[in-house]
């Protein structure tokens, strides 16, 4: 019987020295490599932690400057006493400037956040925009200062892309390298920014490479940890929110009404997102109709918006204070729900008139207040089998705020870090996974892939609808002098059927052609003027625009499950 056991350790000790001389290995080759990547993680961490730290003091001083106050994170209570023309004109003024800041440096007149993000990582090898992405920041910093009702979390997310895009294109990262420096730079922003550094790593991976990759994991974690020193090394370990008192939760007995909850919170994030889309599109629309100069957009947005603050100043801003009476249950049932309203009114007001900022913040606000007004009724209904109506500001908050951005998971622990309590995350886990589900299939999964979608952005049903549109006709065709081309008689015989198609449209357009046509082929063609006849390029085959799809698919599977 020994002789049994001591042949089975030594196969494990051969095992483990096998595993030791792989690792070995490993190091040896790959080592070198990944510590140097590691340590372009932590300095595009740094970074982009300070940048977010920078857009938050710059917040903070131009709010102050333009509101008089040495509170910031009390406007609303301060605004209360200045003069109305004051709260008028400071949002219309802001939006003025913004709109000449847009109009200078951006094409289009769009201010640049998470979903541009997303695309970037998607389809653009971890790049964004940088001419525009910082003028985006700027614009949306005089927003949040001068009374546009969003939040800061987008504009500094595009900023931290802009900072990774710049040392991706200095060390020529390909696709994948440059989609991980891209997920280091959000993970550290938004860690600077909440204080918050699973969330933020996890926010990176689900909302923004939208995949939990291994080899990601390490170098985001780090560039997060490294955002949230900045952060504690200004403002200390605090939370952003602080409760008075623990919230207790008899689980069983009050579980169907957090079931509720996260229904009712599903629906108000469908309607806080569907008004900022239908807003916009009547923004656009009006624009058009009046021959409105794109400038004077954000300006007139900032005219409502003033309007709207002379007797509701709780709009003004991101809205932590707002927040903060609604978590600690200083609020009424009707002020819940007119500030609520009003805020999402104000929102919609903001991003459809392209002030800029972002939608996270708001809709911690909205939640939390859909949340308080709930938890007084139910309360109300119960008292004596229901807790604290802040457990359902807590859990709204958490639940609209994740269902706004399709991020259940980063969504759920942002809030646990923002408040401290992780004693009640049961009842925040159901609300947010309930909120999720039902939101998820009223628009396209969270309100960045649905503004994707919105341009045409195909990304929210994944790699195999969004990867055809990133392969040109012109790369996969086989020209007139490749050795297997198509026959130029048998191309202008389909020329003449109407089959063809231009060299700049993408496989997108072509996959469908080959469906209703059947044929082997397509002539690809550049159409002349009136005078000029069309010339003959090639053509593209069936079967190479399956390999180029099916390497594609290969390649994002390889790196999702690396």
């Amino acid at each position: 019987m020994a002789e049994p056991a001591k042949s089975l350790l030594a196969q494990q000790l051969d095992d483990a020295l096998s595993a030791c001389k792989g690792g070995w290995q490993v190091m040896k080759h790959r080592g070198p490599s990944q510590i140097q990547f590691w340590f372009i993680a932590l300095v595009i961490g740094i970074a982009a932690g300070f940048a977010a730290l920078f857009f938050r003091k710059g917040i903070i001083w131009l709010q102050g400057t333009l509101y008089g106050t040495d509170d910031p994170s009390h406007i609303h209570s301060f605004a209360v006493n200045l003069p109305w023309y004051w709260v008028l004109l400071i949002p219309v003024c802001g939006g003025f400037v913004v709109g000449l800041i847009l109009h200078w440096f951006t094409p289009d007149g769009r201010v640049r956040s998470v979903a541009d993000v997303i695309e970037g990582a998607a389809l653009n090898d971890g790049r964004v925009e940088k001419k525009a992405g910082l003028a985006s920041a700027l614009a949306s910093m005089i927003t949040l200062s001068s009374g546009g009702s969003s939040g800061r979390e987008g504009p500094v997310v595009h900023l931290a892309g802009v900072i990774s895009s710049y040392i991706s294109n200095f060390i020529r990262a390909d696709g994948i390298t440059g989609r991980d420096l891209l997920g280091c730079a959000v993970a550290a922003a938004v860690s600077a920014s909440f204080n918050a550094p699973i969330a933020g790593a996890l926010f990176a991976l689900e909302v923004v490479l939208r995949h939990f990759a291994v080899h990601a994991f390490a170098p985001i974690v780090i560039a997060s940890v490294a955002g949230t020193i900045i952060n504690r090394l200004e403002f200390g370990d605090v939370t952003e929110f602080v409760l008075p008192v623990s919230n207790n939760l008899d689980f069983y007995i009050e579980l169907p009404a957090f079931l509720l909850l996260g229904l009712t919170c599903g629906l108000i994030a469908v309607v806080l997102m569907r008004a900022i889309f239908w807003t916009e599109d009547m923004g656009s629309y009006l624009q058009d109709k009046l021959s409105l100069p794109r400038y004077l957009r954000p300006a007139f947005a900032g005219l409502l918006l003033g309007i709207m603050a002379i007797w509701f100043p709780h709009i003004i801003g991101v809205g932590y204070e707002t927040t903060s009476l609604a978590l600690t249950g200083e609020l009424v049932f009707h002020e819940a729900m007119v500030f609520a309203i009003l805020k999402v009114a104000a929102v919609a007001i903001t991003m459809g008139g392209r002030m800029g900022g972002g939608v996270f913040s708001p809709s911690l606000m909205v939640g939390a207040l859909g949340g308080l007004a709930f938890g007084i009724v139910a309360t109300g209904i119960f008292p004596d089998i229901s807790g604290s109506e802040t457990l359902y500001a807590l859990a709204g908050m958490g639940a609209v705020a994740a269902a706004v951005l399709g991020a259940p998971i980063s969504t759920t622990l942002i809030v646990f870090e923002l408040t401290g309590d992780w004693q009640t995350g049961l009842a925040v886990m159901v609300a947010v996974s309930l909120s999720t589900a039902l939101s998820s299939r009223l628009v396209d999964r969270s309100f960045f892939l649905t503004q994707l979608e919105r341009r045409n952005i195909h990304l929210a049903a994944g790699p195999q609808a969004y990867l055809l549109a990133m392969f040109t006709v012109a790369k996969v065709m086989r020209k007139k002098d490749h050795p297997r081309a198509a026959k130029d008689e048998a191309c202008w015989e389909l020329v003449e059927q109407g089959i063809y198609i231009d060299g700049n449209a993408t496989l997108e357009q072509a996959m469908p052609m080959f469906d209703t046509n059947t044929v082997r082929f397509i002539p690809v063609v550049t159409l002349g003027g009136e005078d000029s006849p069309p010339e003959l390029w090639g053509a593209l085959f069936h079967v190479d625009a399956l390999k180029a799809y099916n390497r594609a698919l290969a390649a994002t599977a390889a790196e999702e499950h690396s």
